[in-house]
């Protein structure tokens, strides 16, 4: 047997060498070492063996197919490289001709926008907080002031991962942990993420938000009111008007709707402001008391503004963009126009 297994060894190797291609290499690996190869075949007999010649013979096997593998494997190797050899000496390729330029991506229209965003407020004295987009029910609803049957709960509809954890809605769930975390005065901003279930040409079931709080002694609505003037007249503008309407939100009382003249035709009426001459732009109001109750603050010692802006909203006024779903549909001819203003 160990004769017979030197012999196919030898002949192996001659094939491997004298083999043209890949396809005939594989057929020379296929009749030596195949399932149904002669070498395998003279493995199959080691049972007729005698239990001191086996190990003998077991070794002897190892060593034929390394040798065959590393045969094969070099044969191969410089079958590719001939092949590649022979491409290259019928391809024609005209050095003179310049290179391919590197395309460079840009920024997404809705970072440049949250980007500018932020970027006001924290030259104004706002800093930036984050935190989870998996939230809890009580971070998202209950320490907002939304009990479980509250109504505005509906307006909220999210994707439930168990009974008490959730998607979140909104980002104010991190106003709850930054208020819990420190002591007034606080003052940030809170952009990011959140979900609801909601799927039509001004709604993604995906948006960004950027929230914002401010709680001190002493704060009004007048405060709020000042600083979102200068927001909107540093986004929009300097000759933006705004006008804020009585609203309702279960985490601010007195609550506001936000309204800015309309960026296409200032005001004077047109498709886009459905001739009202307005644009509905973000949310706001007083933080009410309850919130102060869930975090501990004495609500007769301090008050604060809350304020909350979609970021789709913002950038489709900024651009004029009409379907909100073409922020995320990945077409580059749509997201190659945007630039940092």
């Amino acid at each position: 047997m160990k004769g017979s297994l030197e012999r196919l060894k030898e002949e192996a190797l001659v094939l491997i060498d004298k083999a043209p291609d890949e396809q005939e290499l594989l057929s020379v690996k296929a009749r030596y070492l195949g399932k149904k190869g002669e070498i395998t075949a003279i493995m199959k007999e080691m049972g007729s063996l005698s239990p001191s010649e086996r190990p003998a013979f077991g070794q002897l096997v190892n060593v034929v197919k390394d040798t065959l593998e590393a045969a094969f494997t070099g044969r191969f190797l410089s079958i590719k490289k001939m092949a590649t050899e022979d491409s290259l000496k019928k391809e024609k390729v005209d050095i003179t001709l310049p290179g391919r330029r590197v395309q460079i991506g840009k920024r997404h229209p809705l970072s440049i926008v949250m980007d500018e965003v932020v970027g006001i407020f924290t030259r104004i004295g706002f800093s930036v907080a984050d935190g989870p987009e998996i939230e809890t029910d009580y971070y998202n609803f209950e320490a907002l002031n939304i009990p479980r049957d509250h109504p505005a709960r509906d307006m909220q509809d999210t994707f439930y991962i168990t009974d008490e954890v959730l998607l979140r809605t909104h980002t104010s769930p991190v106003q709850v942990r930054v208020m819990e975390a420190q002591s007034p005065p606080v003052r940030v901003v809170v952009p990011g993420k959140v979900y609801r279930r909601d799927a039509d040409v001004t709604h993604s079931p995906m948006f960004h938000q950027v929230e914002g709080l401010l709680v001190d002694e002493g704060v009004t609505f007048a405060d709020l009111k000042g600083t979102l003037t200068a927001f909107v007249r540093l986004f929009f503008g300097e000759a933006t008007r705004l006008r804020f309407r009585p609203s309702f939100f279960p985490f601010t009382e007195p609550s506001a709707e936000v309204d800015i003249s309309c960026v296409i035709c200032r005001g004077a009426g047109c498709r886009v402001c459905s001739q009202g001459g307005w644009l509905e732009i973000l949310g706001a109001g007083m933080v009410d008391p309850e919130v102060f109750r869930f975090v501990g603050y004495d609500s007769e010692r301090f008050t604060g503004f809350a304020f909350g802006m979609g970021v789709e909203r913002i950038a489709m006024l900024r651009y004029g963009i009409d379907d909100i779903r073409l922020f995320f549909e990945n077409d580059l001819r749509f997201l190659e126009q945007f630039h940092a203003l």
